[in-house]
């Protein structure tokens, strides 16, 4: 039997200073401290990368990183908080990615509002885990409001209504993938989306256990929309094949590649027919719904069963900042979860919410502040002006593009993605696009997209930079014209 503890106040071990300090509300000055370090350092990393990404290609940026950790980057010993800080900040910056550069357009990659950064901080500081109220009590009844108005923006009825925070389009996809499948749990799922869906709904399934002939790929037109006429066929022959099995049609609310929106009350009259669940994959173009001009294009999204939105995206958050919605709150019920240390019943008859079953996440943080700080800062019409502003370049880029003998245009554009070709040889066409895009990353000059399309690698701007200027897309196009003819060459 081992002797009982003696230990005393006295005894008790003192925490050590400097980089082992907490952010308690004591200890905000040396927080406020350690933040003048890291913009100091970003601000350098900015001069050490004056383009919109770092020159040399991956192994130039790996063998930065290495010569900076050294020979172990777990040492023994530690250097301290503000040389770690600086150091491993300043490096981060020099080899990053900046979507706040102009010539930075190849990826659905936002430049973060400065009080949506602000607001991410003190969600870090305050270190919310919204899976109890009890520890995160404000934030739980924040993100309840949040996704309440978001409902309703939506066109869903919010006394009804259910949704949470997630962690992007693919979580929020898998999610309406699997309240589908688990509101028939004996009748097996059959996943029907356009053959230009985002990956994660194929994914998603995979993760769902479904076999590989579950997910039908529904043909498109030729602006890149789902066509009704064969999802309706397509819906029909599954009955046939597999009565019982449930059907879950996923459109698309702003496709990766093209920005098309799937036609939406189309869809949902054939989804209502045929007894098939309808999830929206609107995580590019759930931005438009901030917009006056834009919103039609959403028609008909009020009519899915659930949707998925992303902030981090057409709204300029930091990433995270994905939202689930359901047109019915009942639609989570599969997710309802009980465990004693986090919802026990008799806390939720006192009256203590329960959020277990709103998430696949156990510890989520409280993402939903830089959300609604974001909101209510700029408000929808200061939001709309945003998506306006990138999608008024997109048409600027399109239109100057279609003027240059020496570009080709795929399409114009729904969003904000203008898809195009550098004119190479006949035959050469794919090869050029794809090597001249190469070349621009490794020298650093600019990030353009790549989609390919038909079997042909054609370039693609994604313009979600509403600082950016026609100038910025003027000089963007001649770097690549440049960069098309030194590939030729």
């Amino acid at each position: 039997m081992s002797a009982p503890s003696t230990l005393t106040t006295a005894d008790a071990p003192t925490m050590p200073a400097g980089p082992a300090a907490f952010t308690s509300t004591d200890d905000l000055d040396h927080l406020a401290d350690l933040l003048t370090e890291v913009l100091a350092a970003v601000r350098a990393g900015r001069r050490d990368r004056p383009g919109p990404l770092p020159a040399g290609g991956p192994s130039e940026v790996a063998a930065t990183v290495r010569r900076r950790l050294g020979r172990d980057p777990l040492p023994h010993q530690g250097i301290g908080a503000r040389t770690a800080l600086a150091e491993l900040t300043r490096t981060l910056t020099a080899g990053a990615a900046d979507p706040a550069h102009p010539f930075c357009a190849a990826h659905l990659h936002c430049p973060p509002l400065a009080v949506g950064v602000a607001a991410d901080l003190a969600a870090a500081v305050l270190n919310q885990s919204l899976d109890s109220w009890d520890q995160a009590p404000a934030a739980t009844e924040l993100e309840h409001q949040v996704v309440r108005g978001l409902a309703q923006l939506v066109g869903y009825r919010a006394e009804r209504a259910g949704g949470v925070v997630t962690s992007g389009g693919t979580e929020s996809n898998l999610m309406g993938l699997l309240l589908a499948r688990d509101g028939a749990p004996d009748a097996g799922l059959r996943v029907f989306c356009s053959r230009l869906a985002h990956f994660s709904v194929a994914r998603g399934a995979r993760l769902l256990g479904l076999p590989a002939r579950a997910v039908v790929d529904v043909d498109a037109d030729a602006d890149g929309r789902m066509d009704v006429a064969a999802l309706d066929s397509a819906l029909v022959e599954a009955r046939r094949q597999t009565p019982r099995a449930r059907a879950v049609v996923v459109a698309t609310a702003g496709t990766t590649d093209l920005g098309s929106i799937d036609p939406l009350p189309d869809l949902a009259r054939v989804c209502e027919a045929r007894d098939a669940v309808l999830h929206v994959d609107a995580a590019y173009g759930g931005g438009a719904l901030f917009s006056d001009r834009l919103r039609p294009l959403l028609t008909g999204l009020a009519r899915a069963d659930s949707v998925a939105l992303d902030l981090h995206k057409l709204g300029w958050l930091p990433i995270p900042a994905g939202v689930f919605l359901s047109r019915d709150r009942d639609l989570f019920t599969p997710l309802t979860t009980r465990v004693s240390y986090l919802n026990p019943a008799d806390d939720e008859r006192a009256g203590i919410p329960s959020l277990l079953g709103r998430s696949l996440r156990t510890t989520r943080r409280a993402d939903v502040l830089k959300i609604a700080v974001a909101l209510r800062a700029l408000g929808l019409a200061g939001m709309g002006a945003l998506v306006e502003r990138c999608h008024d370049l997109a048409h600027y880029a399109a239109d100057r593009i279609t003027a240059r003998p020496d570009l080709v245009l795929h399409a114009r554009p729904v969003l904000t993605t203008v898809v195009f070709s550098y004119a190479a040889a006949a035959g050469r066409t794919s090869a050029v696009n794809a090597g001249l895009r190469r070349r621009l990353l490794f020298e650093g000059r600019a990030v353009i997209g790549r989609a390919d399309l038909a079997g042909v690698a054609r370039l693609k701007l994604t313009l979600l930079n509403p600082h950016a200027t026609p100038a910025d897309v003027d000089q963007l196009l001649d770097a690549v014209v440049a960069a098309g003819k030194e590939e030729e060459r």
